[in-house]
C-alpha cells in the first residue's frame, strides 16, 4: 500500500503538492506556490514535512506557478532528482520559473530599498540561480505511453486540456500484497470544445484512488459566445473613448484571448494596430503555443493551414520592453491591452490599472479564476478602491468577468470527465478548490454518478491508499 499526504491546495486553489510514499520511496506530485493574501503566501516559507534530498523524483502536471512555483526552493534545500513533465510543459516551466525568480529578487531588492518589509533583510523565496539548477533537472515524457519512475512504479500522462502540455496522471505500483494498483491525479482539467487545444482525455485504467480538482465545483460556466461578449464590451468602451484592459495569465488565457481577438480583427470589428500584448512571458509562451502543432485541435490546425493562425507574430503589437509598456499609458486613442498577471497581483497589468482604473471611460475584463485575497478578486467583487504600490486607487472603470473563458472545467464538465472513467474509483479526494466548491462537487458526484462521497482533505492529512 502507498501512503498519501496532502501538502497544499486543500480548501484553496494554490500551493498544489501531494506526497506518495512506498516505504522509503517518495514521489512528489507538483510543488506549487501559494498565492493570495500575505498569510497564504507566508506558507511558501514553511518547511516541508520531509527532507527534499529523500525524494526520488517529482512529477509535474503542468507549468502554472501554483503547481511549479516551489520547485526552485525544493532544489535549493537539497533535492537533486529528476523532475518529470510533458514535452510541451518543459518550455513553459522554463518561462514561468525564470520570470518568478527575477520577480522574487526584484521584490526583495525593492523591499530593502523602501523598507516596507517587516523583515530587517528581506530575502527572495528563491533566486535565479536556484531556477537554473531546477531547469537542469527537467525530463520530458510523452503522452500516452508508460514511463518507469522507479523500479515497479510507472506513470502515464493523459492530456488534461487546461494548458499547453497539461497532464492528468496515472501512477501504477505494486502494493505489499503483491497487487498492482493505479492512482489517478486529474491535475487541472480544462474545458471541452474550447479553442486551440485538444479536449481533456479520461484516464483509461481502473483506479484505486483519484485526486480530483474542484476549482469550479459549484459553477456551471455561462454558455455564451466569447467573441460576441468581447465585441460588445470593446465596442461600448471604444464608443466612450476608453480603453480595455484584459488581465490574463501569460500561459493559456492570453493565447485564447488572442484567438478571439484575431477573429474580431478578421471580421473587421477591431483594428489590429489597436491591440497590444504587453507581457514578455506571454509573447514567448505564444511562440511555444504556435509551434506545438501536435497539441492543436482540428479547428486550430485548419486555421494555421489557411494561414489565418491567430497566434502569428504579426497579428498584434507586442510590447517587449518596459519602455514599450510605458508608452501605452501615454496613448490617448482607445486600445485593447492584454497583460499579465491574470489576478492583477503583479506584472505590467498593475501599472495599467493604476493609470486607468480611475477613468470611467475604461473597462477591465477578467478572463480567469480570481483567488480569494487577490486584487483581481477584490475588483470582481465590487471594490470601490484598491491598493497599488502603497496608494489607494479609486475604481471608476467598468469591471466585467467573462466566466466562459475559464481554463478550468465547471461542475458539469468535471462530472463528465469522471463519468468517462472505466469504473468508479475506490476512493476520491477533492483538492484544488475552496471548501464551498469542494462540497458542491462532492454532492454532484454522489448524486449524479452514485459514487461514494469524496473526501475533502486538509493540509497535512495522511492516509494509506
Amino acid at each position: 500500500m502507498a501512503d498519501i499526504t496532502f501538502l497544499g491546495a486543500c480548501g484553496t486553489v494554490t500551493g498544489s503538492a501531494t506526497l506518495l510514499s512506498w516505504g522509503a520511496e517518495k514521489i512528489l506530485i507538483d510543488c506549487g506556490m501559494f498565492q493570495g493574501p500575505d498569510e497564504v503566501e507566508a506558507l511558501n516559507w514553511e518547511p516541508l514535512p520531509f527532507q527534499p534530498k529523500d525524494l526520488a523524483c517529482v512529477v509535474v502536471t503542468h507549468a502554472h506557478l501554483d503547481h511549479t512555483g516551489r520547485l526552485p526552493r525544493l532544489v535549493a534545500q537539497g533535492f537533486e532528482g529528476p523532475i518529470y513533465c510533458s514535452r510541451a510543459s518543459k518550455g513553459l516551466i522554463s518561462l514561468v520559473l525564470q520570470d518568478a525568480g527575477k520577480l522574487q529578487e526584484e521584490q526583495a531588492r525593492y523591499a530593502r530599498k523602501h523598507g516596507y518589509s517587516r523583515h530587517r533583510d528581506p530575502q527572495p523565496l528563491f533566486t535565479s540561480g536556484d531556477v537554473k539548477k531546477t531547469l537542469r533537472l527537467l525530463h520530458r515524457l510523452d503522452f500516452g505511453s508508460e514511463h518507469e519512475l522507479l523500479p515497479g512504479i510507472r506513470v502515464q500522462l493523459y492530456r488534461a486540456g487546461h494548458l499547453l502540455g497539461a497532464a492528468s496522471l496515472a501512477i501504477t505500483a505494486k502494493g505489499s500484497d503483491g497487487q498492482r494498483r493505479t492512482w489517478g491525479f486529474s491535475g487541472d482539467l480544462g474545458r471541452y470544445g474550447v479553442p486551440i487545444l485538444k479536449d481533456p482525455q479520461p484516464i483509461d485504467k481502473p483506479l484505486a484512488g483519484l485526486i480530483l480538482e474542484s476549482t469550479y465545483g459549484d459553477r456551471r460556466h455561462v454558455q455564451a459566445d466569447a467573441p460576441t461578449a468581447f465585441r460588445r464590451l470593446i465596442e461600448s468602451t471604444f464608443a466612450r473613448g476608453g480603453s480595455v484592459l484584459i488581465p490574463a495569465f501569460a500561459l493559456g488565457r492570453t493565447q485564447e484571448v488572442l484567438y478571439h481577438l484575431a477573429q474580431l480583427a478578421d471580421d473587421g470589428v477591431i483594428d489590429p494596430s489597436d491591440v497590444f500584448l504587453d507581457s514578455p512571458m506571454a509573447i514567448k509562451a505564444t511562440d511555444l503555443y504556435r509551434q506545438a502543432r501536435s497539441e492543436h485541435d482540428e479547428d486550430m490546425i485548419e486555421l494555421v493551414e489557411q494561414e489565418l493562425g491567430p497566434l502569428r507574430h504579426d497579428r498584434f503589437s507586442a510590447c517587449r520592453s518596459p519602455a514599450d509598456s510605458k508608452k501605452l499609458n501615454r496613448r490617448k486613442e482607445p486600445s485593447v491591452i492584454v497583460a499579465s498577471s491574470g489576478m492583477a497581483n503583479g506584472g505590467r497589468i498593475v501599472h495599467h490599472l493604476m493609470h486607468r482604473l480611475p477613468d470611467e471611460r475604461n473597462a477591465v475584463i477578467f478572463v480567469g479564476y480570481q483567488a480569494a485575497g487577490t486584487r483581481g478578486r477584490a475588483l470582481v467583487d465590487g471594490a470601490n478602491q484598491v491598493a497599488i504600490h502603497g496608494k489607494e486607487v479609486p475604481v471608476r472603470a467598468e469591471i466585467r468577468a467573462l466566466h466562459m473563458l475559464s481554463a478550468h472545467a465547471d461542475c458539469d464538465e468535471l462530472v463528465r470527465w469522471c463519468d468517462s472513467l472505466p469504473e468508479p474509483p475506490q476512493q476520491v479526494f477533492l483538492n484544488h478548490g475552496e471548501d464551498p466548491q469542494r462540497k458542491a462537487l462532492a454532492a454532484a458526484i454522489t448524486g449524479r454518478l452514485g459514487w461514494s462521497r469524496p473526501e475533502m482533505p486538509l493540509t497535512g492529512y495522511r492516509t494509506a491508499w
